[in-house]
């Protein structure tokens, strides 16, 4: 599908991608360099892309008025939703990994830059916004540019003016951990209990179980190529983009859970 409100240079486009006819999607002046949008992505209504050098990975969510925009490339991986009216910005460089949450209205930055540097103005940087996979900015976050490691979590109406670190949550203005008070965002979990779970997801999805099958490892010599393989230890499953799994995936989505596709 050809979509006219994307100006680049070079456009590489996945299957299935919805991108409202009131998003735009271009360079910071003028053509994008590059744009990569990876299949079963969604952008929404009044999405405004502003990026020399932009990519979302499979199934992420751009929800209507947000706004992304940078002179270094933005990166997004796999699954993320990004909420209503919320902001990246990528003047220093931003990387978003898989699994990522980012509620409405909330606002990362990689710069600051307005005052008049000639008159003394000190506050003028730049600097790369990282947020690792399953990190979670619950809503009306304002995030500095800091590295979010994996599976840290922000609650609604945080500043986040430092580094978070590994599934710690934190809060409150500025932000700081309150992980020894209310524990972590992810707890423990066997591969038992991650089976079951799953195989209970596919009876409440009702779709035909015997394209989608639940496993706790790989062998490559025992894989069917007509069935998608969902491994539960290491959260990945075998791309085959059959009806059956886009439907499956859509299902899991956003809470259940997320797999990105093995290499």
């Amino acid at each position: 599908m050809l979509f006219t409100n994307i100006n680049a240079e070079e456009i590489v486009l996945g299957k299935n991608v919805v991108i409202e006819p009131t998003a735009r999607i271009t360079g910071v002046n003028g053509k994008a360099k590059k744009i990569i949008i990876g299949d079963n992505v969604y952008i929404g209504q009044d999405v405004q892309i502003i990026c020399n050098e932009f990519s979302v990975q499979d199934y992420t969510k751009i929800h209507h008025h947000t706004n992304l925009h940078g002179e270094q490339p933005l990166c997004i991986g796999y699954n993320c939703w990004i909420g209503q009216y919320s902001i990246i910005d990528s003047m220093g460089g931003a990387t978003i990994g898989n699994n990522c949450g980012i509620g409405a209205h909330s606002q990362l930055w990689s710069h600051i830059r307005y005052g008049d540097t000639l008159e003394g103005c000190q506050f003028k940087s730049e600097a790369p916004l990282v947020v690792g996979n399953d990190v979670w900015f619950v809503g009306h976050c304002i995030v500095s540019p800091i590295v979010a490691e994996d599976k840290s979590m922000a609650l609604a109406g945080s500043v986040i003016t430092h580094n978070m670190k590994y599934n710690e949550i934190y809060a409150g203005t500025p932000a700081k951990s309150i992980s020894d008070k209310v524990g972590m965002q992810f707890k423990p979990v066997t591969i038992e209990e991650k089976l079951e779970k799953m195989n209970a997801y596919i009876k409440e999805w009702g779709g035909p179980v015997e394209k989608i099958k639940i496993i706790s490892e790989s062998k490559s010599e025992n894989l069917q190529d007509d069935i998608s393989y969902f491994n539960v230890t290491e959260r990945t499953y075998t791309k085959k983009q059959t009806f059956e799994e886009i439907s499956f995936i859509k299902f899991l989505l956003p809470h259940r859970a997320k797999f990105i596709p093995g290499k």
